[in-house]
């Protein structure tokens, strides 16, 4: 295998699949994957075991003679086996197609069709806190199936079975560095996900030029919870573990979360706003802001304090935490770092495989997502929109070209979408987005348009906003019909009106994705006018400026916990 190496002797393979042979022939009793089970117990992979399993099931993959390279998705929450899964297709020459668990059966067949599957790893599943009820009713008939281990009943073979009686793949043929490797699937401004093409090598550069920047080691430790169908945790935990050799641990559930994170005693972690925000007000219910401000305050004890909370936490070995996927607000960031954890924001986007833009260690400035990361170059366009070059820039948009020559420049660079600018030092500010999709706490796109017809259906609605960048859920701002405005100043009565309308938000949610579902209705109380500058001269909103008025309100608004809010 030809390697490189860098200033720091850091040797790179070409491949993931490159990586798991040499730590399969360098480490092979290592632990490479971790996986605690429904009944308590914990199940190690050794890099020996994973890469023998992963041979086996990628000879069966190929026994199927299917044409090569063909698109086979991978449906389950986060496992051990998702990454075999992953690794297999790609030992057999395929393509793979990470499906979202929480999608929904018309989004799921949509990418199933379009995206031209050939065959279906079936994962770990519940049917509780994903979509698998309704998805497994829309699998084609005659779909090659595959059941991983902790999957749903469903009439198709088991990897266990399979690798049991089928024999390893001797000589794998190792992938072109630049051929297409997966498609994982966005939010397009249709409504329609887009397929975004990542190859072998715009996968691995990022982790790669991590692992320098950060000195990651095979010493090192993560937490695999966040969806591996998305590109941070593809990145931050797939890749980055294979050019690492380090240990990955998963998370059983939402209810055990805390004791696998302890289990797992993280040296890097990555999480996402709204997880970060839980850790701190769950301490906050414990220990009041006030007390807390006293005693870490005290000399000595102040530092046993803070240790012992972030002990709790399970984050008392984290050499680096990042955050990323939306803003995370700057008082929970700077309590963080008074405990001694200094996290550091990123910026990317799954069209880049998340690789832009990171806070440097003692940098950070608030508002601002960091300065770029090796080997990246960003430039404002002239109507203000962010521009980048990134080692991780897709390929393009699987069967789009019309849109992969939008959104990719001529000379390289990536349209991100998003609007900014740059200080005097190189960091980046996000100022707005050049269209009106925005993002949720969750790190989720939503398009409020289509949201907002539905609302606007109604004969109560005369206008209505949908909202709520960096909440946990959106929000609707809704202007009354004349007649309801006038029937509330006749009988000043609300009790009816807010019936009907928590009605309609029940009946929109149960149309809508997960992360698009409206946390509740705000009734405004100002009309929205040409003469407050909130509509135009065609009686349009003008979403930023009604954004900006309710914005500062929102936090509040969410604490009150209702479904309807009246301003």
């Amino acid at each position: 295998m030809e390697a490189i190496k860098n200033s720091q002797q850091f040797e790179y393979l070409p491949t993931h699949i490159h990586y798991l042979l040499h730590w399969e022939k360098t480490s092979p009793t290592k632990t490479y994957l971790v996986q605690p089970l429904p009944n308590g117990e914990v199940k190690s992979y050794t890099w020996q075991e994973v890469a023998d399993q992963v041979r086996r099931m990628a000879a069966y993959i190929q026994t199927l003679e299917l044409e090569k390279p063909s698109q086979i998705a991978i449906f389950g929450k986060n496992s051990a086996h998702w990454i075999m899964a992953d690794l297999a297709i790609w030992m057999a020459g395929h393509i793979s197609v990470p499906l979202y668990t929480t999608l929904n059966a018309e989004g799921t067949e949509y990418v199933l069709e379009h995206s031209e599957c050939k065959m279906l790893f079936i994962g770990k599943l519940d049917g509780i806190g994903d979509s698998w009820n309704a998805v497994k009713t829309i699998i084609p008939a005659g779909m090659t199936c595959v059941k991983l281990p902790l999957s749903p009943d469903y009439d198709a073979p088991t990897w266990e079975k399979i690798t049991a009686t089928t024999e390893p793949l001797e000589n794998p043929e190792l992938p072109d560095p630049n051929r297409l490797a997966t498609i994982i699937y966005t939010s397009g401004s249709t409504g329609r996900p887009k397929g975004v093409m990542q190859s072998f090598s715009t996968l691995l550069a990022p982790s790669g030029e991590l692992r320098t920047t950060f000195g990651v080691t095979e010493k090192e430790r993560a937490l695999s919870y966040l969806p591996l169908a998305h590109v941070a945790e593809r990145i931050f935990i797939e890749s980055s573990s294979l050019i690492g050799g380090f240990t990955v641990y998963f998370a059983n559930s939402l209810e055990t979360f805390i004791e696998d994170l302890n289990r797992a005693k993280p040296t890097i972690f990555f999480s996402v706003p709204r997880l970060w925000t839980k850790f701190y007000l769950g301490i906050n219910e414990k220990i009041s802001p006030k007390v807390q401000k006293v005693l870490f305050n005290l000399p000595v004890l102040g530092k046993v304090v803070k240790k012992k909370l972030l002990t709790k936490l399970g984050l008392d070995h984290v050499r680096f935490a990042l955050t990323g996927a939306a803003p995370l607000p700057v008082n929970i960031i700077k309590w963080y770092r008074d405990l001694g954890l200094e996290l550091l924001e990123v910026y990317g986007m799954t069209e880049n495989s998340g690789y832009s833009h990171i806070t440097q260690e003692g940098q950070y400035k608030s508002g601002y997502v960091g300065h770029v990361q090796k080997k990246v170059d960003c430039k404002i366009d002239e109507n203000g929109e962010i521009l980048v070059k990134s080692p991780g820039n897709m390929l393009g948009y699987f069967k789009n070209p019309e849109k992969t020559a939008e959104d990719l420049t001529p000379d390289g660079y990536l349209r991100t979408g998003d609007m900014g600018e740059i200080d005097e030092t190189g960091r980046l500010r996000i100022t707005g987005r050049v269209k009106d999709i925005f993002k949720t706490a969750k790190g989720k796109y939503v398009m409020p348009v289509p949201i907002e017809q539905k609302i606007g259906n109604n004969a109560m609605i005369e206008s209505v906003c949908v909202g709520g960048a960096s909440q946990v859920q959106p929000v609707a701002f809704i202007m009354l019909a004349e007649d309801v405005r006038n029937k509330l100043a006749e009988h000043q009565k609300t009790d009816e009106i807010e019936a009907e309308l928590i009605a309609l938000k029940n009946e929109i949610n149960d149309t809508l994705e997960s992360h698009e579902k409206l946390g509740y209705f705000v009734v405004i109380r100002e009309l929205w006018t040409m003469d407050n500058d909130l509509l135009t001269p065609t009686m349009k909103i003008k979403r930023n400026k009604i954004e900006e008025r309710y914005q500062p309100k929102l936090d509040d608004w969410y604490k009150q916990n209702k479904q309807v809010v009246w301003e």
